[in-house]
């Protein structure tokens, strides 16, 4: 047994407590939640289901979430579905951008954005 003076401080070990490890302030990722992506996915399922879309990749990065689109998993994204809560209050969190980096369109509905990747209804 390892004698210890008083004037030693007591460890966590010595006293069975649990020390949280020091660490920098840890920023959560921002995502998209579960009713964000069914939006995403119902016209992405319909995309891919008329040959115009093949994959797609999901980026959660500290500051905004990005949901990218394919034509060929072997290309730039076509498009890109970002969500930047910075820009909620100003311009609306959610953007939908080209290839060539234009915005097409943002605002603070999800369904009213994605409507601009909505192909135009035709006559049958």
């Amino acid at each position: 047994m390892i004698e210890r003076s008083s004037a030693e401080p007591r460890t966590a070990e010595a006293t069975g407590r649990v020390v949280p490890f020091p660490s920098a302030s840890v920023t959560p990722q921002i995502t998209f939640d579960r009713t964000e992506l069914r939006t995403i996915f119902n016209l992405y399922g319909r995309m891919v289901s008329q040959g115009e879309w093949r994959d797609y990749a999901l980026d959660f990065r500290r500051d905004k979430a990005v949901f990218s689109i394919y034509r060929r998993s072997s290309e730039m994204p076509l498009y890109r579905v970002e969500k930047d809560p910075k820009l909620a209050r100003r311009q609306g969190a959610y953007a939908v951008v080209a290839a060539t980096g234009l915005v097409l369109k943002r605002g603070t509905d999800l369904a009213r954005v994605l409507a601009v990747l909505e192909p135009p209804l035709r006559a049958v």
